[in-house]
């Protein structure tokens, strides 16, 4: 008896010291590799010329060169989030709430165009209304001199375009499990349409509406590749921050971490904004009666579907005129009408390091974050505690993390002994690990919650130990759900930039890296071929992630 409770009791320190290693081992990895590095550009924000000051952030908010950077910044992500609920809500509204065909297929195209990187349609757009660009140069033949993509107002445009799908995804989810009794009752007292969407709906849904315009403004506040490739002369936060690091005239390390933890801390202002928005009121309400989905007259759903199809027509121009112009013959920068492979061959001849870089990196963090999603997510479910909720929070501080503060503070933290490992690929996979475990994360934990703990019991009372249980039972329950989250982090991070753009090396350049070298020295047709084989990537693991979601019901 006394042999059995030893080995009882045994078994039972096993279990809980083996979470409690993987517990440690995780807060050592985000000490390390996040809180590390963004407290060593804090303190570096604060010296100048070897003693402690305040000089840096003086400077920033005294000189129009420093400041103007974050009016700049707040002017076109403002305006840009404000632009895409304009756009994303109507669509999400058509969409939902009224019978239209090809919903599905609307969807898909909606979300694709979501995972194609910015920089991309910056580019996109640069070679239909840029100085050269297709359409600048029809209008100006027939007499329109209109201005060309580049400045604020094409930042706008392009952030608007390419993220009012945050808007959408996050209000067709909320209008799909609205209680349709509420806008009755509504319509009952006598109000109208509008005074009812103004009244009951909008209100219900603000939670979820403020969430995607803190995606958008996020996604917008901390892109690199958009306002280098259009801002000519206009600095945007991001830039100023690159350039003071890595400037050909002298680098400014103070000042560029100064730069970064002004962009760190607008981020984490924007946040606690919207969450202090969200908790003034309470917006809690029953799912038991879904909308009913309205049919309509002819004439109306000629209106809605068209309105539907030219923003999504407009939406996936970049994608279109990236893989079309990947196919053309160039005649130095510019296009000709000659069909070709030309730029695909150079690709292959110049770049093909790049490629293998690409997906070789990706992968590698692909496979860590697998194994930590599955690790941490049930640690944060199943032993849930203060400890393993810090440990949550601290995984998602990156989604407020600008790529370019990332790079920067890796920089600064690891450029020296004990941890040298700047320049290296290593450096490369960290930064992309700690950026996008977090969709593995949340993934991982949707699912996880999902799955009855009997399984758990049933398997632990037959004799299999706890930690064998998890991964020949609970681990293989999770893989739908923590592959659908690692296929979007793997989209998200072959088409890294920001953070890529200053941890990389000629030896580590990326396809990004790539594409973005190119559109500076003007060969326009090799950077359509690695944007399209991007693209063509992005498209491969959207139609993947939508079979693992589909069948095993899987929210994407």
């Amino acid at each position: 008896m006394t042999t059995t409770r030893a080995l009882s009791t045994s078994r039972f320190k096993l279990r809980w010291n083996s979470w409690d290693i993987i517990t440690i081992i995780a807060f050592i990895f985000i000490i390390l590799f996040m809180v590390y590095p963004l407290f060593n550009i804090f303190l570096n924000s604060f010296f100048y010329e070897g003693s402690f000051n305040f000089s840096h952030y003086k400077d920033f908010f005294t000189l129009k060169y420093y400041y103007s950077s974050l009016t700049n910044s707040l002017l076109v992500c403002g305006l840009a989030t404000i632009f895409a609920i304009c756009i994303g809500f109507p669509m999400a509204y058509i969409l939902t709430r009224f019978d239209l065909p090809f919903k599905k297929i609307i969807h898909i195209l909606i979300i694709l165009t979501l995972l194609s990187p910015p920089f991309i349609g910056a580019y996109s757009w640069i070679l239909i209304l840029g100085n050269n660009g297709f359409l600048t140069n029809f209008l100006h033949s027939i007499g329109l001199n209109t201005p060309s993509i580049y400045g604020l107002h094409g930042m706008i445009w392009v952030f608007t375009v390419q993220f009012y799908p945050h808007i959408y995804l996050y209000v067709s989810g909320a209008l799909k499990t609205m209680d349709s009794s509420l806008e009755e009752a509504s319509e009952s007292l006598g109000s109208n349409k509008l005074r009812k969407l103004r009244t009951v709906t909008l209100p219900l849904i603000f939670p979820t509406l403020s969430t995607g315009a803190l995606m958008v403004f996020m996604a917008s506040f901390a892109d690199f590749g958009t306002p280098m490739l259009l801002g000519q002369g206009i600095k945007l936060l991001p830039i100023l921050a690159y350039e003071q690091f890595i400037n050909e005239m002298g680098s400014n390390p103070a000042m560029a971490s100064t730069l970064s933890m002004i962009l760190l801390s607008v981020s984490t202002g924007i946040l606690f904004l919207q969450r202090y928005l969200v908790t003034r009121k309470s917006y809690s309400m029953s799912s038991m009666r879904p909308p009913k989905v309205i049919k309509l007259k002819p004439l109306q759903k000629f209106f809605a579907m068209l309105f539907v199809w030219l923003v999504l027509a407009v939406s996936l121009i970049p994608q279109i005129t990236v893989i079309t112009t990947s196919f053309l013959k160039t005649n130095g920068p510019v296009f000709t009408n000659q069909f070709s492979l030309d730029s695909y061959r150079e690709v292959l001849f110049r770049v093909p390091q790049a490629i293998i870089n690409t997906f070789s990196y990706s992968a590698l963090a692909i496979v860590f974050m697998v194994v930590a999603g599955l690790l941490l997510s049930y640690i944060v479910v199943r032993r849930s505690s203060k400890i393993s909720a810090l440990l949550d929070t601290l995984i998602m501080i990156p989604y407020v993390i600008p790529g370019t503060v990332l790079g920067i503070s890796f920089i600064v933290a690891f450029n020296k002994p004990p941890i040298e490992i700047t320049g290296t690929w290593i450096i490369l996979v960290i930064a992309y690990s700690i950026r996008k475990l977090p969709y593995t994360m949340r993934s991982s934990t949707a699912i996880l919650y999902q799955i009855d703990r009997s399984v758990e019991e049933a398997s632990i009372s037959l004799g299999v130990p706890p930690m064998k249980t998890f991964f020949k039972t609970t681990a293989i329950l999770m893989l739908p759900g923590v592959l659908s989250g690692a296929i979007l982090s793997w989209v998200t991070t072959i088409n890294e930039l920001s953070s890529t753009i200053v941890l990389y090396t000629g030896a580590t350049s990326t396809i990004t890296v790539a594409i973005y070298s190119q559109v500076f020295t003007s060969s326009y047709g090799t950077a359509a071929a690695l944007a399209s084989i991007l693209s063509l990537s992005t498209i491969a693991s959207l139609i993947i992630v939508t079979i693992i979601s589909g069948k095993k019901g899987i929210p994407i």
